[in-house]
């Protein structure tokens, strides 16, 4: 029971208390620049949570054996091997997709949130450990993704998935990059608020 105790803290924590985007400000290019809809947020999420995963659990594995001072280059080397598997992937069972956002799915390399996690958590920490910290930071990522894709896309073209639910386009300055930085912005302002409130109910300073 310690076991599954301690995986939901390390998944919540990615979702909640250290959520890549709303709470670290981590990896904002993509936040801004595809989160369009729903659908881009959700696919770019799932290939951050592939490669966040995998390169987690594969630093943990051989992290005795990463020399200090080539620890960078080693994860860069990682991630991008994780990149590339995922890429390929796309590009021949989900070509659509992948016409939309192959550019991204290259910058995963950039991505600080996975080279952050690498360094500051799957160096030090068990395979195990590191598998539930990959999965709660790729699905932190993925889902703030997918709220500010739902928002964006609700409000700028009136749908959701594709689909018309309001008959009409609210206002199209969401789809424009500059409404990414200010959705961003109001679903930091509400996870800070969660936290106030959380902490004030609990009598936490």
């Amino acid at each position: 029971m310690a076991n599954d105790k301690s995986s939901m803290q390390l998944i919540s924590r990615g979702i909640l208390s250290e959520n890549p985007i709303f709470k670290l400000a981590l990896s904002m290019c993509p936040a801004v620049g595809i989160s369009t809809t729903v659908m881009n947020g959700l696919m770019l999420g799932i290939a951050v949570l592939f490669v966040q995963v995998f390169s987690s659990v594969t630093i943990s594995i051989f992290k005795n054996l990463i020399h200090p001072r080539i620890r960078i280059p080693t994860y860069t080397l990682t991630i991008a091997t994780w990149v590339t598997v995922i890429d390929l992937v796309l590009a021949a069972y989900m070509p659509e997709a992948y016409a939309k956002m192959g550019i991204f799915v290259k910058l995963i390399v950039a991505f600080a949130i996975i080279t952050m996690r690498l360094e500051m958590f799957a160096c030090k920490e068990s395979v195990n450990d590191s598998f539930w910290d990959g999965l709660g930071m790729g699905l932190g990522f993925m889902i703030g993704m997918m709220v500010i894709g739902f928002v964006r896309e609700l409000l700028g073209s009136g749908m959701i998935f594709g689909y018309d639910v309001l008959g009409f386009k609210p206002l199209l300055f969401f789809i424009l990059p500059s409404a990414g930085f200010f959705v961003v912005g109001l679903m930091m302002a509400f996870f800070n608020w969660i936290e106030i409130f959380y902490k004030r109910t609990k009598g936490l300073k």
